[in-house]
């Protein structure tokens, strides 16, 4: 199965509100929410996805003719590729009822596992989804990061809890999601938190505590001081704030403020091989997409996850072997230009 014959099954099964574009950049869906669009005009999505192909690659084949070495190691765990699935809920709601919230983190998870990724898994106002979804990486042996929501304090530990039990090597918050309009007035209640909220909160797990929604040297700062082991930068896929800036276009300054203290994840318009490269390139540890794989999931289920896996893995090989790198350390800033 090709990822092409999945984007075309998926077209037929992911609803009305996504359209299974051939690439994810964010026109097509713009601001309609519930979707995967974003509040108000859809600005930011499109921006991220542009702001990578300002980013150019800098061939170079005079060098040792190797084999490529994808593979890295994070948090104590080997992976075959630098790139994870990103956390994805509310399934049902943006997308259609092919799947729920649980059946997708089931998916995902084993089918990422099986092919040596870590994925990232949603939550939602049910509390069956993150029960369902620390199932599935308990069964996956830990190989998946579970992301709470910014919920109230006696919410996020009953979730930690059941994270515990799943003994998953790492776990996330994202923090950008208090700016999701389906959250507003919710019960449990969920909202920004203080560095000392997130501080009490990081305290109630042993496994590395990664923050999502990161988008400034200040916001970096202040995680670290959460003591926060690693953070991404990212505006919720574009979907949470109009105006905001492009994650390419902070990712190095963030880089230089923090990377020598946490380990540093990217996301946003992320859609090829070559991307993840130009990521790795400007200092980024590890690289997160999450809409491909939605449409990998509904289009071909676990082997519509494995083409994407396959498709990205082979983009970045390429790339490596034309810029000089043989291993994902021996690539360096100086492989991209802006």
């Amino acid at each position: 199965m090709t990822f092409e014959e999945v984007v075309k099954i998926a077209r037929e099964s992911i609803g009305d509100k996504c359209f299974a574009c051939p690439v994810c950049n964010g026109k097509a869906c713009g601001n309609k929410l519930p979707g995967p669009g974003a509040k108000g005009i859809g600005d930011t999505a499109i921006r991220n996805y542009e702001a990578w192909r300002k980013v150019y690659l800098n061939m170079d084949t005079i060098c040792e003719n190797k084999p490529i070495d994808t593979s890295v190691e994070l948090f104590g765990k080997n992976f075959a590729y630098p790139f994870f699935a990103g956390p994805v809920g509310a399934v049902q709601l943006h997308y259609s009822d092919k799947f729920s919230d649980i059946t997708y983190n089931d998916t995902l998870v084993s089918a990422c596992s099986q092919c040596g990724v870590g994925a990232f898994t949603g939550d939602g106002v049910n509390p069956d989804v993150m029960a369902g979804a620390t199932k599935a990486i308990k069964a996956a042996k830990g190989m998946g990061i579970p992301t709470i929501k910014p919920w109230n304090k006696e919410t996020i530990e009953e979730k930690m809890e059941l994270i515990a039990q799943s003994n998953a090597f790492s776990v996330a918050m994202d923090i950008d999601a208090a700016g999701l309009p389906f959250l507003k007035n919710l019960t449990p209640p969920a909202g920004s938190k203080t560095v000392a909220e997130l501080k009490e909160i990081i305290s109630l797990t042993k496994a590395p505590f990664i923050i999502k929604g990161i988008m400034s040297v200040k916001g970096a700062l202040k995680a670290k001081e959460a003591g926060a082991h690693a953070i991404v930068v990212s505006n919720h896929g574009g979907r949470v704030l109009d105006g905001c800036a492009a994650t390419a276009d902070v990712l190095e300054e963030i880089v230089a403020a923090v990377g020598d203290s946490m380990k540093i994840f990217v996301d946003g318009g992320i859609r090829t091989g070559g991307d993840v490269f130009k990521a790795l390139a400007m200092g980024a540890d590890g690289v997160i997409i999450a809409r491909p794989f939605v449409t990998a999931v509904y289009g071909g289920g676990a082997e519509g996850v494995e083409a994407y896996i396959n498709k990205i893995g082979e983009e970045l090989r390429d790339t490596m072997s034309m810029c000089g790198a043989t291993s994902i350390e021996e690539i360096t800033p100086d492989m991209v230009r802006r």
